[in-house]
């Protein structure tokens, strides 16, 4: 079962399940080339398991706040990554809207009720949904995708990098909760590789 809080927008109740902090524990597991790393030259496998710690959280805007930090399962717990972002409805901005930047909106904030919610589910009966997320590396993600009970599938719409950051193109990203733990799957394209499996965890609520 999951509890809606009294002061939740509108427009967060699909979102509702995600709202806390999880930690827990996970693995990466990603093929660079090729055919059998333990028979061919150039074929690397990087593996390695790590820690890590999410945050859901709002501010009574009609988006979540999303962090999350990584370290090494290592004698030091040595930090891995971070990344932050914000995580919303996918729907047209309208004159009530915040933005851009700091302006107000015009006239009367949209989607202040459940029923006008409900205008924005699609035909399977799910929510559109829009992700951004920023990388400390140089990248930035924006994923399109959809929520649907407590799952939610997420792929790439663009990513940004600077001219530093390491070659990355695509993502997908796959969060179900189950029996009451975060389970996530995150496959990418990266390093020069098609889109393939790359990490997973499972996390329980801390909060």
């Amino acid at each position: 079962m999951i509890d809606i809080p009294t002061d939740l927008p509108s427009e967060l109740v699909p979102l509702s399940w995600l709202i806390g902090v999880w930690q827990g524990t996970g693995v990466v597991d990603y093929k660079i080339g090729e055919g059998d790393p333990d028979l061919e030259p150039g074929v690397e496998r990087r593996t390695h398991e790590f820690g890590q710690r999410i945050s859901f959280s709002h501010d009574g805007l009609p988006f979540l706040n999303y962090s999350s930090f990584t370290w090494l399962l290592d004698d030091e717990h040595t930090p891995l990554t971070s990344e932050t972002g914000y995580w919303r409805l996918e729907r047209p901005a309208e004159p009530g809207d915040r933005g851009p930047g700091m302006l107000p909106g015009v006239g009367v904030q949209p989607f202040t009720s459940a029923r006008a919610v409900e205008i924005l589910r699609t035909p399977d009966d799910g929510f559109g949904l829009e992700v951004q997320i920023a990388h400390p590396t140089g990248v930035n993600e924006l994923y399109l995708g959809r929520v649907k009970g407590p799952r939610i599938d997420l792929a790439t719409d663009a990513v940004v990098r600077s001219s530093n950051a390491k070659e990355y193109s695509a993502a997908t990203r796959m969060y179900g909760l189950v029996e009451g733990k975060l389970f996530w799957a995150w496959d990418i394209a990266a390093l020069g590789q098609e889109l393939r499996s790359h990490a997973s965890g499972q996390l329980a609520r801390v909060d």
